[in-house]
């Protein structure tokens, strides 16, 4: 496995010195400080390092940061973001340089930092990697997660495949936004479904593979929005995005004209090209290998829902029915369907009756309610199932069959407390409820018990443990949650479920009643979640949580003459007819549970975001607002843990595993019971004995100035052999080439001299006379300078051609 090392020595940013005077390890000074005229301190960077943790100085210490456009604030390890609500001007190249392989405490707090972070540990530790993103609706969770896709991509290498990977990974942001995400009160690009991102490595650290698991998308915002909100985004970037062949062909119109557009009459939202967009979700599904026929009929079921939704029903007799016949058809033909079984199966529904041991179908006409309600569904099933399918078709591009390393991003629906919360709020409230329980699990209530468990001195910090809450929505039995007896009661109601909510409504006051974390009113009730009271509707409850699709519509939908429409609804209504319909709060259950585990094998790492006002204005700052946040998502009782705590802790094998390089004693390997190693690793660093403890079975060190140390001086090494391996293989090398030249040389001379032809070859002496072995020729030559090149000549006089001398020369 190659893990990609970043020597500290040389290549530290210019606003980081080293101070050179100090090696101080405890927590009064760091080996490190800033000293740049450019960086402007503001407040405290990580908050741990509070003179005072109240609730008091946390507020202010994010807000001077927020005011001084420092968006990011650490508590140890975990992430403090505060949405700016502008473009900040530090996520480009030169912050992605600047982070990449840098120690925490290098630079100052920044999402790159932890995504860094993770990668590394990725590849050191051969373990799993996730990221909780967590906070309410705006306050930035998809923008913190985009940002991470971002960082990976770019640090990671790899070839032509792993760039299609990346291309994929980043393409699937604009797709799953266009149909996932919409405007609402809150938030302009509210994301209306969870997702859990994961990109899958190779051994060497390349991006390879990717899963994406999607979590109650909300279906009812197809058909109905909140004044001031908008449908999801796709509606109108094909409203302003399409070509005018595409406009004719889908019939499209201006949004107002739209019954499932203008009900909240708003189409706009300030800062977004909704046009610019479409082309960028189209170019997306290209990428991820979407097949053109597919798109386009990805697009007709979109503009076919926006015509379904026109399709209007009057009362005639106590019968529902279609009020102008003319509106059928376009839904019908953009669907591939009959428009006369449309209208057939928008007005009546067949039904199973059983008489006299018998069993037979009979078509039921339905009421105006009735219609509407069966339209509506067919139009948000129909959303839904295109929804699913763009997700598997990025899953298909790029999962790998056998999983190695990987890095999960969770981005999931912030908590929601509207002036009316209903069935949608209540599920996405208790998925959010069971983030923060892991957050607790792991940051308060683990770290405690592992400290009791390995025999730390400490003393336990109080905090509020919210499972009772998640008790009181989850439980099966003794007593029964919230949702089992919305289940119970569902499994019972009619097919409109007519009186199904007041049901509901006496039968919890019967069961939880009594629950300190529950009230209820005369329409509804109140819980006590971690983040405060929400006060939900029940109006509406057994309806959306039945959540069932008629069996005459999936019957329509698979009489379409299109494939790729009849592959949505692959159900078989003769084998399913027997089973108990699968609830919208069991679903959201089973899926929050299955996350929760997934989650809980990885390492976690938690960014925790903060709307700091409702305006959605940049250097507006709420203070009610950010300090009720503060105190829901338990910053200060994190802070009073952590400084309480010990920043590292690590088991014996794995701490003498990372820093046995540090000494001969421990490198390749220790011999003797690996606690007395690593004691011997502690103190060949000098560390001081206040930094650190031996439990049971890991190493705990308080401070994170005192990892830095052990990290620092392990680089160093690695400087100093990466430096004669260079050496080494740099000699090697000009040796070689020296050898080379000289063989190029004496290739071009052998053979080609007029005489002595084979003298190329041989080495040069230089002393042909033997003027060592002479005296009487070194005494001779005593007193002039050092020879050269000695030899004896036939020297032939051109006067006196006759006689022939022999004679001695010399060179100098």
């Amino acid at each position: 496995m190659t893990i990609p090392v970043r020597l500290h020595t040389s290549n530290k940013p210019a606003s980081f010195r080293e101070n050179q005077d100090t090696h101080c390890t405890s927590g009064s000074c760091k080996k490190y400080h800033w000293q740049s005229q450019n960086v402007k301190q503001s407040g405290v960077d990580d908050m741990v390092l509070l003179s005072k943790i109240t609730e008091d100085a946390i507020v202010d210490n994010l807000k001077k940061r927020y005011m001084d456009d420092y968006i990011f604030t650490y508590i140890g390890p975990v992430l403090i973001s505060v949405n700016p609500f502008k473009q900040m001007p530090y996520f480009t190249d030169r912050e992605i340089e600047l982070y990449q392989g840098a120690a925490q405490y290098e630079n100052p707090p920044h999402i790159y930092a932890l995504t860094d972070n993770m990668y590394r540990n990725m590849m050191i530790d051969g373990e799993n990697q996730c990221v909780i993103i967590s906070g309410e609706s705006g306050a930035g969770k998809t923008v913190a997660a985009k940002y991470i896709m971002g960082y990976i991509s770019k640090v990671s290498g790899g070839g032509s495949k792993v760039q299609h990977v990346k291309d994929i990974i980043l393409q699937s942001n604009p797709l799953l936004e266009a149909f996932g995400n919409a405007k609402t009160v809150r938030n302009n690009n509210s994301s209306r479904f969870g997702k859990y991102f994961e990109i899958q490595f190779s051994r060497g650290g390349e991006p390879d593979g990717g899963k994406i698991s999607n979590f109650l998308l909300e279906k009812s915002r197809v058909v109905s929005q909140n004044e001031s909100e908008r449908n999801f985004h796709i509606y109108y970037q094909l409203i302003e995005g399409a070509n005018a062949q595409q406009k004719e062909g889908l019939g499209i119109m201006t949004p107002d004209y739209y019954y499932y557009l203008n009900q909240s009459g708003t189409y706009k939202v300030d800062g977004t090209n909704d046009s610019k967009d479409f082309q960028e979700t189209m170019e997306a599904m290209h990428v991820i290998g979407i097949p053109g026929d597919i798109q386009t009929q990805v697009l007709q079921i979109v503009a076919g829902i926006l015509h379904l939704g026109n399709i209007s029903f009057i009362e005639a007799g106590n019968y529902g029915q279609v009020e102008s016949t003319d509106l059928l058809a376009f839904p019908a033909y953009l669907l591939g369907i009959d428009p006369n079984r449309l209208q057939d199966k928008l007005t009546s529904r067949k039904m199973d009756s059983k008489w006299g041991g018998k069993s037979e179908s009979i078509n039921v006409t339905l009421n105006q309610e009735q219609a509407t309600y069966t339209r509506d569904a067919l139009a948000k099933a129909l959303y839904a199932r295109v929804f699913d399918f763009l997700v598997e078709s990025i899953n298909k591009a790029i999962q790998k069959p056998h999983e190695e390393f990987s890095i999960g991003v969770l981005d999931i629906y912030g908590f929601e407390i509207f002036q009316k919360n209903g069935f949608e709020q209540f599920c996405i409230n208790f998925v959010n409820e069971k983030l923060q329980q892991i957050f607790i699990e792991l940051t308060l209530k683990a770290e405690q018990e592992e400290y009791v468990q390995e025999g730390i001195k400490w003393t336990p910090i109080e905090y509020f443990n919210n499972k009772i809450v998640c008790d009181l929505i989850e439980n099966k039995l003794n007593p029964p949650g919230i949702m089992s007896v919305l289940d119970d009661v569902c499994a019972t109601m009619h097919a409109k479920g007519d009186g199904a909510d007041g049901t509901l409504l006496q039968k919890l006051q019967a069961a939880v009643g009594t629950h300190e974390h529950f009230n209820s009113w005369n329409s509804g009730f109140v819980v006590h979640h971690y983040a405060g009271k929400v006060s939900y509707d029940i109006n509406g409850f057994c309806e959306r949580n039945r959540d069932v699709l008629f069996p005459d519509l999936i019957e329509l939908m698979q009489s379409s003459e299109y494939n790729f429409i009849c592959s949505l609804f692959p159900e078989n209504l003769n084998t399913d007819k027997k089973s108990r319909p699968t609830t919208a709060s069991s679903k959201i259950k089973r899926q929050a549970n299955d996350l929760v585990n997934t989650l809980m094998k990885c390492t976690p790492h938690y960014i925790r975001c903060i709307k700091p006002n409702e305006t959605k204005r940049p250097k507006d700052w709420e203070e009610s607002r950010a300090r009720h946040q503060v105190e829901y998502l338990g910053l200060r009782e994190n802070i009073r843990v952590r400084r309480a705590g010990f920043a590292y802790r690590r088991a014996f094998n794995k701490f003498l595993m990372r820093y046995a390089i540090l000494t001969a004693e421990t490198w390749p390997s220790w011999r003797g019971p690996e606690q007395q190693g690593v004691l011997h690793l502690l103190r060949s660093v000098n560390m001081d004995n206040d930094q650190y403890q031996m439990g049971r079975t890991k190493v705990f060190v308080k401070n994170p100035e005192s990892l830095f140390l052990l990290e620092e001086m392990r680089e160093r090494k690695f400087d100093t052999f990466a430096r004669i391996i260079q050496k080494s293989w740099r000699r090697f090398i000009a040796r070689k080439k020296y050898e080379q030249m000289r063989e190029e040389a004496s290739d071009i001379l052998y053979n080609s001299k007029e005489r002595r032809k084979n003298s190329i070859n041989r080495n040069f002496v230089g002393d042909y006379l033997g003027l060592e072995q002479r005296p009487e020729l070194r005494q001779f030559l005593a007193k002039r300078e050092r020879v050269d090149f000695a030899d004896s000549v036939n020297k032939f006089d051109p006067i006196t051609a006759i006689n022939t001398l022999n004679g001695t020369c010399t060179g100098q």
